[in-house]
């Protein structure tokens, strides 16, 4: 080859490869900076006064004086919307029977659309859910319910070729002319006085239990949840395939049953993590019985059986990739082939077994699929120790699938979505990050 076609060659390589590198940290950038910015809103974001209640009559924090003190402003600026309410109630009374039906239905749509936003009228009754008994938490929301105070959806089908069109409706036209005609200005210019919103920091995200399916609290047993899965998972796989690769690289002969027994462990690398799945409910609780239902055990057992093959194939070339005089010189010197095993190749081979056991924690904690009917629940408390051989276990996986897809109001609770997301993906950089530097450091310490 002529040294100006091979100059031209290696130019062209590098620049595919440079242009590779930069599409791929563009697509990162992409993908990744959405669940940074919004998961973070889970922690930091305007909370309102409901907040800062939320946080004083459930958990006990933050300064009861000054809270108090909110409260009381806050109330005050929300008395006149309730006395509007009170007359516009009395006009009512006065009004012929087929118009009042008409206002009373229109009424009680606005009082549902003002409780949302507000909480409770005062002197109602304190109702039994508790996204009920406070109003809008996050000022964002806020500002979307007041939208829902302020309109209401109707469909036009007047419009054949268009089919059906949603038309926002300004209530305010409803009540023209009554008591409840000054509310809706007096909403918009008042609402920050009625919800005093200001920058808050919930740290607790990460440690609070969640409450009324996930509209306030944290995420603690979906994290405490991912974690006993997976070093559940670990504690089944580590061992069982390190001794795999032992026997496939230090003791087992070259055969037709090797060579069939390897092809086996790479296809199964390749099956859908939701046949593990299903295999764990058949075979772990139908058929061994390990557990009566759903358990963090049967969901270790069947995230170990998904992660065995990688950790066996990363473990195998690993020791491989071991100089074979390490192992030359050990036997020349007495040693048997067990201790030339743990004492020369394992050591040597460790930076390789460790980059792959932490990226197989890395895929047990982010599957969702295998933990579907082993493991995983919506709901749940934090489990004890001693809890996880007979209860399941909500996790991170599992309850972002769940809050984006199956949640009866997922649209509110979308902070707590993304803020999973960005919990997951933070824990999966971490142990990738952890594979990067146990790898550099034991291999500098192998180097001496």
């Amino acid at each position: 080859m002529r040294l100006e076609t091979r100059k031209l060659l290696d130019r062209s390589f590098t620049a595919s490869g440079v242009l590779a590198i930069v599409l791929m940290t563009s697509a990162l950038v992409i993908l990744l900076a959405p669940m940074f910015i919004r998961g973070s809103g889970a922690i930091f974001f305007t909370g309102t006064v409901e907040h800062r209640r939320l946080m004083m009559e459930k958990f006990e924090r933050g300064n009861r004086p000054t809270i108090e003190a909110e409260i009381a402003s806050a109330r005050a600026a929300r008395e006149p919307v309730y006395r509007m309410m009170a007359e516009f109630e009395k006009q009512l009374e006065a009004m012929p029977a087929t118009e009042r039906r008409k206002m009373t239905t229109q009424l009680k749509e606005l009082k549902k659309a003002l409780r949302s936003l507000l909480g409770p009228a005062p002197g109602e009754i304190r109702p039994m859910l508790m996204r009920d008994q406070f109003g809008q938490t996050r000022w964002d929301r806020a500002q979307v319910k007041l939208g829902r105070v302020m309109f209401r959806e109707e469909w036009d089908y007047s419009h054949p070729e268009r089919g059906s069109v949603k038309v926002m409706k300004p209530r305010a036209d409803d009540f023209a002319g009554t008591a409840l005609a000054p509310l809706f200005p007096y909403l918009s210019a008042n609402l920050d006085k009625m919800l005093l919103p200001a920058k808050t920091v919930y740290w607790q995200f990460l440690t609070d239990e969640s409450f009324d399916s996930h509209f306030f609290g944290g995420i603690w047993p979906e994290l405490l949840g991912t974690f006993y899965l997976t070093v559940g998972a670990m504690l089944f796989a580590i061992p069982m395939g390190l001794i795999a690769a032992i026997y496939l690289t230090e003791y087992a002969p070259e055969n037709t049953f090797v060579s069939f027994l390897r092809t086996c462990i790479s296809t199964l690398a390749g099956v859908p993590s939701i046949v593990f799945g299903l295999f764990g409910l058949a075979f772990f609780i139908n058929t061994l019985g390990v557990s009566q239902s759903k358990s963090v055990l049967v969901g270790s057992m069947t995230l170990a059986l998904m992660i065995l093959p990688t950790v066996i194939r990363a473990s195998e070339e690993a020791i491989l990739a071991v100089p074979r005089t390490f192992k030359e010189a050990a036997l020349s010197l007495g040693a048997g082939r067990w201790h030339t095993v743990m004492t020369v190749i394992l050591p040597a081979a460790l930076p390789g077994i460790l980059t792959g056991i932490v990226i197989s924690m890395g895929r047990a904690a982010g599957e969702t699929a295998p933990i579907i009917f082993t493991a995983a629940v919506s709901v749940g408390k934090p489990l004890a120790l001693w809890q996880v051989f007979t209860h399941p276990t909500p996790a991170l996986s599992w309850n972002i699938y769940n809050l984006a897809t199956e949640h009866e109001a997922m649209d509110e609770i979308r902070h707590v979505q993304y803020g999973l997301v960005l919990v997951l993906v933070m824990l999966v950089l971490l142990l990738n990050l952890t594979a990067i530097l146990l790898r550099a450091r034991v291999a500098k310490r192998l180097r001496g």
